[in-house]
């Protein structure tokens, strides 16, 4: 959000699409994790298909599908 009187400025902004999440990433975050578009088709269909298909690319990936591969307290939390 921004003020009227700042007027025009230049902004770096991101979004993410996520979806339910799936067995791995519930044991972190048991609400939601990213879409994760995993082959060059997928990647295609988010860019380029019209919206009633690609929205079938808003799902968790396949239980196992997943590595973790670090458990415990983050370390490098800004001061």
């Amino acid at each position: 959000m921004r003020k009227i009187k700042e007027g025009p400025l230049k902004a770096e902004l991101f979004g993410f699409l996520t979806c339910q999440a799936n067995a791995e990433i519930a044991k972190v975050h048991p609400k939601a994790m990213p879409v994760i578009l995993a082959t060059a088709d997928e990647h295609t269909t988010w860019l380029r298909a019209p919206w009633s298909e690609a929205k079938a690319l808003q799902r968790p990936l396949p239980d196992r599908s997943l590595l973790v591969v670090l458990l415990g307290e983050r370390e490098d939390v800004a001061v």
